[in-house]
């Protein structure tokens, strides 16, 4: 099976974001709370967590516009979770993806209500019947508890405050792993499991698909912590060296740039082995697991 790996990027981009025009629309009766939350929703973006969604579900033989409401669900939630991590309390940061933040153009109150918006239109789209359409319902259901679990506290939000508290710690490895398992891996792996679930995955193929997206949701968050050591401001769309400006536990803090980077090239390679088993229709996912520490944004 060959894969063009950018077209394919790009070809998915333009599925998401056009589900995501349908499903969250511009209306000026919304009044600036939907403008803000759809400020940044389409500030751009890799959308990596809906097309993980779309490409578990196509690896297990699934049809993936079926999983679409789902990865449309999941970028909501990781653009929650960026326009909080941006204000004052908790990162600070001026621009994002190359624009000002949202807390920056709509002010900090909106901003966090913002969030809030779509967060909860997550839950909506998750439980929506005329969004899921004629799938099992038992199907969404265990889809919408998986990555709702990976949102929260015991996911990223939990991994978020572990991030705040560890500013005052010295590095350590364990915490290391435990904060970026929790405040990237999570979201990551539950947009694979959530796309074979919806897919009728059996429980090899989902096991195969979790243990890829712990995987490379850490290896994704290595190369994160790379590219702000080491990468170029205006690629990137925001300001580098934040991280140990601010004192953050990083892979590079702890482990050196050299090991953090041979750490995330091991981790890529465990995946593309793991998720091999699937055959020629997971070739995207072993595609993108290379992507994932090659990018550089």
């Amino acid at each position: 099976m060959s894969v063009d790996l950018k077209q394919y990027l790009a070809q998915r981009r333009q599925m998401v974001d056009a589900a995501l025009e349908a499903w969250l629309p511009a209306d000026e009766s919304g009044g600036v709370i939907l403008k803000a939350m759809r400020y940044s929703l389409f500030a751009g973006g890799k959308r990596l967590r809906p097309i993980l969604c779309l490409a578990g579900a196509e690896a297990v033989g699934g049809d993936p516009r079926r999983a679409m409401f789902c990865a449309c669900a999941l970028e909501m939630i990781h653009t929650y979770s960026l326009i909080h991590d941006d204000l004052p309390a908790m990162d600070d940061d001026d621009y994002r993806r190359g624009v000002p933040t949202n807390h920056k153009v709509f002010g900090q109150g909106m901003a966090v209500l913002a969030g809030d918006g779509l967060l909860t239109q997550a839950m909506v789209l998750l439980t929506d019947a005329a969004a899921v359409g004629d799938l099992p319902a038992e199907r969404a259901r265990q889809a919408a508890n998986v990555v709702m679990r990976a949102a929260g506290h015991l996911g990223m939000v939990g991994g978020q405050a572990a991030d705040l508290l560890a500013e005052t710690m010295e590095p350590d490895l364990a915490m290391v792993d435990y904060i970026h398992a929790r405040k990237t891996g999570a979201l990551i792996c539950a947009s694979l499991e959530a796309g074979g679930i919806l897919a009728g995955a059996d429980r090899d193929r989902l096991s195969r698909l979790v243990r890829y997206g712990r995987r490379i949701g850490l290896a994704f968050q290595i190369a994160d912590d790379l590219l702000d050591l080491e990468g170029d401001a205006e690629t990137l769309g925001k300001a580098t060296g934040a991280d140990a400006a601010k004192g953050k536990m990083t892979y590079p803090a702890v482990l050196g740039p050299a090991q953090a980077r041979q750490t995330g090239q091991r981790l890529v390679e465990e995946a593309v082995a793991i998720i091999a088993e699937l055959g020629p229709p997971a070739r995207p996912l072993e595609l993108l697991a290379h992507y994932i520490m090659s990018r550089t944004h």
